[in-house]
């Protein structure tokens, strides 16, 4: 085992989109389009979880899957479009977060992998 610590590097573009959706298919078809797009390099699918909000004056509960798309922050709108269009929800939870810093091979696969992805 390698004992020296990676260096992480705060220069980069990356971000990852953080999406909710309500259902493991919903959320799949959305990270394999973001995917086959260019529009993400990776999507992880976590869930089921319990979401309880506030919707229409109500407080509602309901069973959601995240979808946490690793991109670049030049994609997002783009992103944002593809998610829009695939979601059954009116209002999708839709929010990017930068990446403060990560492993410079990390982020190098990312951009390579997002090379070419057509911008909205």
């Amino acid at each position: 085992m390698n004992s020296s610590s990676p260096t992480l590097t705060s220069d980069n573009d990356g971000c990852m989109v953080y999406v909710t959706a309500g259902s493991a298919e919903e959320a799949k078809a959305i990270a394999q389009a973001a995917v086959r797009e260019r529009l993400a390099a990776c999507a992880n699918i976590l869930g089921p979880m319990t979401s309880i909000y506030r919707w229409q004056g109500a407080i509602e509960e309901s069973q959601e899957f995240v979808l946490i798309c690793k991109t670049r922050r030049k994609l997002a709108d783009a992103l944002a479009a593809l998610v829009r269009r695939l979601h059954s929800y009116d209002t999708p939870c839709i929010v990017v977060y930068d990446m403060a810093a990560g492993l410079p091979a990390y982020l190098a696969w990312i951009a390579a992998e997002t090379e070419g992805a057509a911008r909205s």
